[in-house]
């Protein structure tokens, strides 16, 4: 089973750094700005790091991680901002995984 992912933006509360993966500077800048809203967003209210990776079918993922020692990161806060993102943002993540399927992966659609 091939596990392979590929970021395409992140955020980490400890470092307080966004990145975004410059392999996609063809997302139009709008795109790129929620994209970072997102994931502040998440780092600033839950704590930890978030990263969106495609799967190697070009599905869009939430990941999240949280150190151990960090006793303040909310779990719950998380899970229930990221299933806010994923209803209130559904077109522009499906969007945004059309684009990767066509332009990064070249599938036919």
């Amino acid at each position: 089973m091939d596990t392979k992912t590929t970021v395409l933006c992140g955020a980490n509360s400890y470092t307080r750094k966004y990145y975004f993966n410059p392999a996609f500077k063809l997302l139009p800048d709008s795109v790129k700005k929620e994209l970072q809203i997102m994931c502040v967003t998440f780092t600033e209210s839950a704590g930890g790091q978030i990263t969106l990776e495609f799967d190697h079918l070009g599905n869009l993922k939430f990941k999240v991680a949280a150190d151990d020692a960090d006793y303040l990161f909310d779990e719950i806060e998380g899970g229930m901002l990221i299933s806010s993102f994923q209803r209130k943002k559904r077109e522009l993540l499906e969007e945004i995984e059309l684009f990767y399927k066509a332009v990064i992966l070249k599938m036919e659609l």
